[in-house]
């Protein structure tokens, strides 16, 4: 059992690829928590696509043990959160378990859209900060600079800011110190009733369910009957815990640790975060304060190529489930693409990681429909009902008025791109609600519909800005817009896999940029195929594929003129009625190059 005053636990927050995770890699070394033969980079990004894109998507906890310079050994928690705006429900919940946050700010770059969002998580969860400067190695770096922009800029005192460089371990020992010396020690009483947060779950396939805690009050033993406050259920508990990286077993957390605890739990869904946990018998009485669930903001179907791999697609898309709580998911059937389903995500970058995992883990090829996001419908009877998909959408006529998600985007840019990024925003119908400048970048706030963001907004804004800005969004409600559905006509028949919502204003320019699109995917047929793009019963953008011509006058050589024009006709008749009966066969291709919609 360790003592409450030598225990530190605390999160790294900062922007992606500032360095999170080369941190805890040095500190994990420092600390001689793993044998340098065991030791790898990115210790702590476990999953392939991690490692793969260099990024952190799930937040992972390790132990440290740290003797001090004052001669005192100490415990320190550490949990290595994701830098990117659709991970953000896994930073706020790792920032409700630990008491201080280590920011860290890339000495050449300087403050990043993400590293505001993420620190203001911290600030909200009342840590302590300690901010570190990393990359100091480098020849572009400038830490008086960057050290004065995190004091402007963020408004927290930088004059101490400790100078590291997490690739070489320069700083590594002073960044440790500063964790024993300034980061507050946990708050709680042993004596008191069992209560501990639940801070993740997942699923694992020979344990089951391993919920990582962090205790609060009180002490948890192997053995002991516990229940989950918001459900009621009681567990008995078979194994506990610590992280250092790999598992090791411990016989019992305390307050103020972190550790994990499975309990023959069959499922992640019965495992709530920020749910509490106490004992069963003399439980404690209040729970702690819960997180608000995540909520998907962008929907798109997920549908198998090869319509016989349905079964294959709904065992793999359960088992994801079970490890990302984020992500909800309900069937759906399409006239073009068969048997699917309905996906709930975070954001783009989120359904990205999915669709990778889904056909590199399971091996199953995938079409992914427009994404789109939630709509509310009002119907003039005073109905209102949520649209995710938008070949779901009623009947116009009975229509009142539809609100659109909007969203609060912040983009930090250069100061030479800002008028490229102001068009951008402003051809995206955004409404700039602030402008100010942090040295020699400008910070842009800007009010945008959130179906205008998940096509390519943030491809186009990293193309404008030659990859220099930095852009995270929160939503901030719905609004009512003229908006109205648009299909796709390919032979005069509807295909729902390409239907989308879009502004009137709009509806003719992204209708034509969809058929012409069209036009260059579908093979030709041996009859001529119009591809339309219509709201309700309107056509407005029309193109036509022409037909593949056999020349039936071939074999006609010399002779009357009339039997060249009979062959001609019949063939002309033929055409006629194979359009009546004939079926377009759109490849999948040209429904994924027809989704990826450039505006």
């Amino acid at each position: 059992m360790t003592d409450l005053a030598h225990i530190r636990n605390f999160s790294i927050v900062a922007h992606i690829d500032h360095g999170k995770s080369t941190l805890a890699d040095r500190l994990i070394q420092e600390t001689k928590t793993v044998a340098d033969r065991d030791m790898k980079a990115q210790m702590l990004d476990s999953m392939d696509i991690e490692r793969e894109r260099g990024i952190t998507i799930k937040a992972q906890t390790v132990r440290l043990e740290y003797e001090a310079d004052d001669g005192e050994t100490y415990t320190l928690n550490l949990i290595d959160t994701p830098g990117h705006v659709d991970f953000a429900y896994e930073v706020s919940r790792s920032m409700r378990a630990v008491e201080g946050s280590l920011l860290v700010v890339d000495s050449t770059q300087g403050v990043e859209a993400q590293t505001l969002a993420n620190v203001y998580q911290a600030i909200d969860a009342d840590h302590e900060i300690v901010p570190v400067l990393n990359k100091i190695d480098l020849p572009a770096a400038d830490c008086d600079r960057v050290a004065e922009q995190i004091e402007d800029v963020i408004g927290i005192d930088a004059s101490g800011a400790i100078r590291v460089s997490a690739k070489t371990g320069i700083g590594i020992h002073e960044v440790l110190e500063a964790i024993v010396a300034h980061l507050p020690a946990p708050k709680g009483t042993l004596d008191a009733p069992l209560k501990a947060m639940l801070v993740d779950s997942w699923y694992d396939p020979y344990l089951g369910v391993v919920v990582l805690v962090r205790i609060m009050d009180g002490r948890l033993r192997k053995g002991d009957r516990i229940r989950m406050m918001q459900t009621g259920a009681v567990y008995p508990v078979d194994r506990i815990g610590v992280f250092r990286p790999g598992m090791m077993p411990v016989d019992e957390l305390t307050t103020g640790e972190i550790g994990f605890i499975t309990a023959s739990i069959k499922q992640v869904r019965d495992t709530r975060v920020g749910d509490t946990i106490t004992t069963e018998k003399k439980g404690c009485e209040a729970p702690l304060p819960g997180f608000k669930p995540s909520v998907p903001v962008v929907f798109c179907g997920l549908f198998p190529v090869d319509s016989n791999e349905f079964e294959d697609l709904r065992d793999a898309i359960e088992k994801l489930a079970l490890n990302d709580a984020s992500f909800s998911y309900e069937m759906e059937t399409s006239a073009a693409l068969g048997f699917g389903f309905r996906c709930g995500f975070l954001g783009l970058l989120h359904l990205e990681v999915i669709r990778d995992r889904l056909e590199r883990e399971y091996d199953i090829e995938l079409i992914t429909t427009a994404p789109s996001v939630v709509y509310h419908i009002h119907m003039k009877d005073g109905e209102s009902r949520e649209l995710h998909n938008p070949a779901d959408m009623p009947d116009p006529s009975h229509v009142d008025s539809i609100d659109e998600p909007r969203i609060k985007a912040t983009i930090l840019v250069p100061d030479e791109f800002l008028g490229d990024v102001l068009k951008l925003c402003q051809d995206r119908r955004g409404i700039q609600l602030d402008l100010t400048y942090a040295g020699s970048r400008a910070m842009v706030v800007y009010d945008l519909p959130l179906n205008e963001v998940v096509f390519d907004f943030y491809d186009r804004l990293k193309s404008v800005t030659k990859g220099y800005a930095s852009f995270d969004y929160q939503i901030i409600g719905h609004r009512p817009d003229n908006l109205v559905k648009m299909q796709i006509l390919v032979n005069d028949e509807p295909v729902d896999a390409l239907s989308t919502m879009v502004h009137r204003d709009r509806a003719e320019m992204r209708g034509r940029a969809m058929v012409e699109k069209l036009k260059d995917l579908i093979p030709r047929h041996m009859f001529k195929i119009p591809i339309q793009a219509a709201i309700g019963g309107k056509v407005i953008a029309r193109e036509t594929l022409s037909a593949l011509r056999k020349d039936v006058t071939a074999k006609c050589y010399g002779g009357d003129a009339t039997r060249k024009k009979k062959l001609l006709e019949k063939q002309k008749a033929g055409k006629k009625k194979m359009r009546q009966f004939g079926k377009v066969d759109i490849p999948q291709e040209a429904f994924i190059s027809a989704l990826k919609m450039d505006s």
